[in-house]
């Protein structure tokens, strides 16, 4: 069986959404592997550098927002309105 990389990508960025902090940051305690794909398709800066956090870019803010409901769990709710925004 095949490892799908991409259905990988799309479950850590879900989990960077979900996590994130100070508008557009969340921390980087998940595959590097990943990280680095997400990262050469533009949605995260890149997370090669001494922060604990990587930092999502519009379109990885996007795109972790419109992921389906099969990535975020019922009720989960934008990072703004958590924050009570």
């Amino acid at each position: 069986m095949e490892i799908d990389t991409d259905k990988i990508d799309d479950a850590v960025l879900g989990l960077l959404w979900l996590t994130l902090h100070e508008e557009r940051r969340a921390w980087k305690g998940l595959d590097w592997n990943a990280l680095d794909r997400l990262y050469e398709k533009g949605l995260i800066a890149n997370p090669a550098n001494k922060a604990k956090s990587v930092v999502l870019t519009d379109e990885g803010l996007a795109c972790g927002e419109a992921m389906p409901s099969s990535v975020h769990p019922p009720g989960a709710m934008s990072h703004e309105r958590r924050a009570g925004a």
